[in-house]
């Protein structure tokens, strides 16, 4: 098999441009070998799709046909084999080498029904692709011609006259939309190392034609904790082949119903997942039941009706649109290259689609919640409010599910299905709450749900306390606590206080700098992350221990929950690329991870007197202290001040731009891993200001303000 990372590496490149839809299977790559194998797909021309349903070819690493179909199903795609007998398929990309002699066309061996005329859809039911939904459609599709998938005889012998191959062949990809292939990776590894593009007839593995899911299909799950709900389809799609089909009496039509009703009745809630018995309460008001469960029944709202209006057909590709931003016109993917401000003219339609992401992220769809968050940080940097789906679908990363979902938005009263499928299910109302203690993330959230069998905070209490970690407890202990934002007074305030004792350690020479969410102007945050500095590096190594041991002996910080010195460990270097053969996340600073009592209030006094044992009353907080050296200060405040979408950007950035590695330890040269200077240019930086500014300007960056990242 092919190596992605050989394969983002290589200097070659390859035009993909003709190609229809590509998407590339997940399994058995890791998420940076796919992450890194679907940018260079995107460099190189090729339209990837991270909706299988849009995809013409599909590319990853399977070698048998088992393999392919059990992969398409595992993603909700059925089809019927049509995997051609001889080498030749009608998906070819030959060159003159390739081609000794003309494809001879095959003869048609069963008659397949005509497909009829596609209608406009009037109901959106999912968040899905639907290409007859689009305002930009510039295609007639109201009476298609059919088109051959193949290059014909005459095609061939006129690219054989003509001389040298052409980098790709023009791809007609109307004909085959019916139709998925399954190629082997090697097609992309072997092309490049051929220096041009192969013939597709060689790799293979499997050709399908879209069909209906058989009503007696079960779709084929990994494991029980990790099965994906479909939740952007609440209702199946209907399918152009079901006209074809033999007409069912009035009878048979109302027995299958019966039967369907009658199953849909043991469900328990608007979730496929069938809930274990629930154990004894004693958390008493920490109840979390489903918003939409009453009385034992779960209601489930009708679709909503997607109203369209001839003229808004008739509108086509002739109605003007407004003026597109400079980064839509110039293509600028990457979201550390334009302005994203914290409250963007289309605020309210993001906040949908970012239920949507969460609920991606809670059902372990890695690459949808990267496709959303793709979406949402476009999104968010259009400078105006948007009035058709021609803006979004002229939007980086907005395909045409983007579109669509918007357009039910705004012809439903600022409702989408999806959305309130979301949002009433049962399974994702616990795996949410789950997911908001501090210490559990989405994998174990799941682990908590479906494999222990836990539903809310009092089973974890009462059949799982023992088997938490230390910061597991905490988050449960201190869970409706740390859901209470902390305003920006209390954030300075909780800063002020850390400074204080880092002065008292070091006598004085300390700088500092809050960052997160205060410094991005949010008005509220979940934490508080301070980064502290000092000009003489003796002076941070092992800084953070002594912080800490300050704080906790006046009582500042009442637990503290991981304390990490990776940077003195290292001699306060910058991380090395790749070492001992893996990375370390994005973050490598010496770090404390604390839980913050103020140790202050009014009544203090008067309570001692009364119990010298008496409570502290006030609320528990999360905090960050972060130590960097001087020398890579930019680096550390870059990385910890930008939204997450716009930290992720800025490292592939520096990696497909430059062949860099970013964190907030500093930067290295991928080929050498040598570390690069960026702020010790023009010599030292006078303030922690200029360092960032420094390392914008390493990276070719026009510097954004804080408050312009706020990606979400």
């Amino acid at each position: 098999m092919s190596s992605p990372s050989t394969v983002a590496d290589h200097p070659l490149r390859l035009d993909l441009t003709s190609l229809p839809p590509i998407y590339v299977l997940p399994s058995h790559l890791t998420t940076e070998a796919l992450h890194a194998l679907e940018d260079s797909l995107t460099d190189w021309g090729a339209r990837v799709s991270y909706d299988l349903d849009e995809a013409n070819i599909v590319i990853g690493k399977v070698g048998t046909k088992k393999r392919a179909e059990l992969d398409l199903r595992c993603r909700r795609l059925w089809t019927e084999d049509v995997t051609p007998r001889q080498k030749e398929t009608r998906l070819s990309l030959a060159s003159n080498q390739d081609l000794a002699e003309p494809l001879r066309k095959k003869r048609r061996i069963e008659e397949t029904p005509s497909r009829p005329n596609k209608t406009k859809a009037t109901v959106v039911i999912d968040d899905s692709s639907t290409e007859s939904g689009l305002e930009d459609v510039s295609k007639d599709t109201t009476n298609p011609q059919p088109q051959q998938c193949s290059a014909s005889s005459t095609e061939i012998e006129s690219e054989r006259a003509s001389g040298p191959p052409a980098p790709a062949v023009a791809f007609d990809d109307i004909g085959c939309r019916d139709t998925v292939k399954v190629i082997n990776l090697d097609w992309l590894d072997e092309s490049i190392s051929a220096g041009r593009l192969l013939s597709l007839q060689s790799y293979l593995v499997y050709e399908g034609r879209r069909v209906p899911r058989p009503e007696e299909a079960v779709t084929p799950t990994r494991t029980t904790k990790t099965a994906a709900l479909k939740l952007d389809q609440v209702a199946p799609k209907s399918d152009a082949k079901s006209s074809s089909m033999k007409p069912e009496s009035f009878k048979a039509i109302l027995e299958r119903a019966k039967l369907e009703a009658a199953s849909a009745n043991q469900k328990t809630g608007a979730s496929y997942y069938m809930p274990v018995p629930k154990a004894r309460k004693t958390f008493g008001s920490r109840n979390h039941p489903s918003p939409n469960h009453v009385s034992g029944q779960t209601v489930i709202r009708p679709p909503h009706l997607v109203h369209q209006t001839t003229s808004e057909h008739d509108e086509g590709v002739s109605s003007n649109i407004p003026e597109m931003p400079a980064w839509v016109k110039e293509g600028k993917k990457y979201a550390c290259e334009r302005i994203t401000l914290n409250h963007p003219p289309n605020e309210e339609f993001i906040s949908l689609l970012e239920k949507i992401k969460l609920a991606r992220l809670l059902t372990a769809d890695e690459i949808g919640v990267r496709a959303y968050s793709t979406s949402i940080a476009a999104l968010a940097a259009y400078p105006r409010t948007l009035t058709s789906t021609r803006e979004v679908a002229a939007l980086p990363g907005c395909d045409s599910k983007i579109s669509n979902l918007y357009r039910e938005w705004r012809d439903n009263d600022g409702h989408i299905q999806a959305v309130e499928a979301i949002e009433h299910d049962e399974v994702l109302t616990v795996l949410r709450l789950f997911w908001e203690i501090w210490g559990v993330g989405a994998t174990t959230a799941r682990e908590f749900y479906f494999d222990r069998g836990w539903r809310d905070l009092d089973d974890i209490v009462e059949h799982g306390w023992h088997t938490l970690h230390r910061v597991q407890q905490i988050g449960v202990k201190y869970y409706e606590e740390f859901q209470e934002r902390i305003p920006r007074h209390e954030v300075e305030f909780i800063a002020a206080k850390i400074v204080e004792h880092a002065r008292k350690l070091t006598n004085d020479g300390i700088e500092h700098c809050i960052v997160g969410g205060y410094r991005r102007g949010n008005k509220d945050c979940g934490d508080v992350d301070v980064i502290i500095s000092h000009r003489d590096e003796s002076v941070t190594l092992g800084l953070v221990k002594d912080i800490v041991a300050s704080l906790e002996a006046e009582g500042w910080i009442t637990h503290t929950l991981t304390l990490n010195l990776t940077t003195s460990k290292r001699d306060q270097k910058t991380l090395p690329f790749r070492n001992d053969g893996g990375g370390h996340g994005f973050d490598s600073l010496d770090k404390a991870l604390v839980v913050w009592q103020d140790i202050n209030w009014l009544t203090k006094e008067a309570d001692l007197a009364v119990n010298e044992k008496v409570k502290n009353p006030n609320i528990h907080r999360r905090v960050d202290i972060i130590i960097s050296p001087w020398r890579t200060v930019g680096c550390a405040i870059l990385g910890w001040s930008g939204g997450n979408t716009f930290e992720r950007d800025l490292r592939r950035y520096a990696k497909h731009k430059h062949g860099w590695k970013f964190d907030s330890s500093g930067v290295r040269d991928r080929a050498t891993g040598e570390v690069l200077d960026l702020e010790g240019r023009g010599g030292p930086s006078k303030t922690w200001e200029e360092a960032e500014k420094k390392v914008f300007q390493g990276f070719g960056l026009e510097f954004r303000e804080p408050w312009e990242r706020c990606t979400g």
